[in-house]
């Protein structure tokens, strides 16, 4: 059962108009905390966002011995790991499910005691993310692992030594687990079609910070040579651009217009280029973006995800929401997540036409071509869109549900807002402060 202050009521038909501010990246703070593991001294990390991820590595590390407290300036974390110890299991398996970062938590834990519990993962439900792939690495990198019922219990009885790997995909989190095991590692470490997102190269800046010797080619190759030990680091975590793009898709799909400090134009090329081409505007600043609807009709564009430096696929569920007010038939191919797509169907049942096809619509390079998955979209617009009874699937297709709601007229019930907090900080805040009309059910508690 939902709970009732996991529901959102929004008014829509209001542009969003203000600004907001975004502060460092979910995709990068969170695995910069667990680099502190790492160290034989203190780290200090900056820009840290106020979000579940966040609290949940925060907790975890506790509970392996490591001091995290608030810094000097707002948004900032000292993690000193100069005590790190074994944590009870139980205690570890309560945060299960909450979160899939305890996955990278083996490699440091390996270098430091030697052995680490890993209990059942959890994460957004938005396809095949297999686990198996982390293990395989820890092997090769000589660990044992041991299947239990609570979880995977692994062992390092002598140092890790370097490897050689090739990824079947440039997987973000498998990247993550060779940088963070390799780097203490005996030897070098050679990793073939390794994913390079900013911000894999913002990790690969904090561990090279602690010491790491680290090396990126331009073929998606990255060589570690391990050393013996890591001091700890200071450094200001880069911007999350996922969560600038969707503040920036709900300015389009509702007319308005958002300046979003902090959102940086390096990071965002092609999610600027392709918000140009469907008839979004945006202005580029020292301290951030603006991004608005300039009026007139938008355009029905060709758009497929790929890895970095391609469409992002994170950027596609909440862009989609404006591509309903298009004019004409824009066409999605999504090749990384094969379930991302399912999204759509409540906003068909909030007036939209989307129908989704197995077929790869689209020439890129795809994971899911003959695989029987829906992970072609063909949108037709522009629909006007009603007010619904919507449930939040996962982070992305939870936030683009509410620009969805936002956008269209009436009233909407927006359930499980919490899984946004996930990776959107302050959002309920940030609504407010941009002239969205939500509230709490209850009517007092109009937020």
């Amino acid at each position: 059962m939902t709970r009732s202050n996991d529901v959102l009521l929004v008014h829509g038909g209001t542009p969003l108009e203000g600004e907001i501010r975004v502060r460092g990246a979910k995709n990068l703070v969170p695995k910069a905390m667990v680099a502190a593991l790492l160290g034989s001294a203190p780290s200090r990390l900056r820009n840290v966002p106020d979000i579940r991820d966040v609290r949940v590595v925060r907790g975890l590390l506790q509970l392996h011995g490591v001091t995290v407290r608030p810094g000097d300036e707002s948004g900032e974390l000292v993690l000193d790991p100069t005590h790190v110890e074994s944590a009870n299991v139980a205690d570890i398996d309560a945060h299960a499910g909450s979160s899939r970062i305890p996955i990278l938590f083996c490699g440091p834990l390996l270098h430091r005691l030697g052995h680490a519990f890993i209990p059942g993962l959890g994460g957004c439900d938005i396809g095949g993310r297999p686990i198996d792939f982390h293990f395989d690495v820890l092997r090769q990198f000589g660990a044992t692992i041991e299947k239990r019922a609570d979880g995977q219990y692994l062992e390092a009885p002598h140092r890790l030594r370097g490897t050689k790997i090739r990824l079947p995909y440039p997987s973000v989190g498998s990247t993550e687990q060779v940088l963070l095991t390799a780097v203490l590692a005996e030897g070098v470490t050679e990793l073939s079609n390794a994913a390079v997102e900013p911000e894999i190269e913002d990790l690969i800046c904090v561990l090279q910070k602690m010491g790491a010797i680290i090396s990126m080619d331009t073929d998606r190759t990255i060589r570690i040579t391990g050393v013996d030990q890591l001091g700890g680091y200071n450094h200001r975590a880069l911007p999350d651009r996922l969560e600038a793009a969707s503040w920036a898709s709900a300015a389009l799909a509702t007319e308005g217009s958002i300046y979003v400090r902090g959102a940086r134009q390096r990071e965002m090329m092609t999610f600027l280029n392709t918000y140009r081409k469907v008839g979004g505007a945006f202005d580029i600043g020292d301290e951030g973006i603006r991004f608005w609807h300039p009026g007139g009709k938008l355009n029905a564009i060709a758009l497929e995800t790929d890895v970095h430096p391609g469409f992002q696929t994170d950027w596609q569920q909440p862009l989609v929401v404006a591509l309903t007010q298009a004019s004409g038939l824009s066409i999605v191919h999504e090749t990384v997540y094969e379930s991302r797509l399912g999204f759509t169907s409540a906003l068909n049942q909030m007036g939209a036409h989307i129908q989704l096809y197995r077929e790869c619509l689209g020439g890129s390079a795809c994971r899911f071509g003959q695989r029987n998955f829906l992970h072609s979209a063909v949108v037709s617009g522009p629909t006007k869109l009603q007010g619904s009874d919507l449930v939040i699937p996962d982070l992305r297709g939870g936030f683009s549900y509410l620009i969805a709601a936002l956008a269209a007229q009436g009233t909407s019930r927006v359930h499980g807002i919490d899984l946004i907090n996930r990776g959107y900080e302050n959002f309920m805040e940030k609504l407010v402060e941009l002239g969205a009309k939500v509230e709490l059910p209850g009517g007092d508690n109009a937020v």
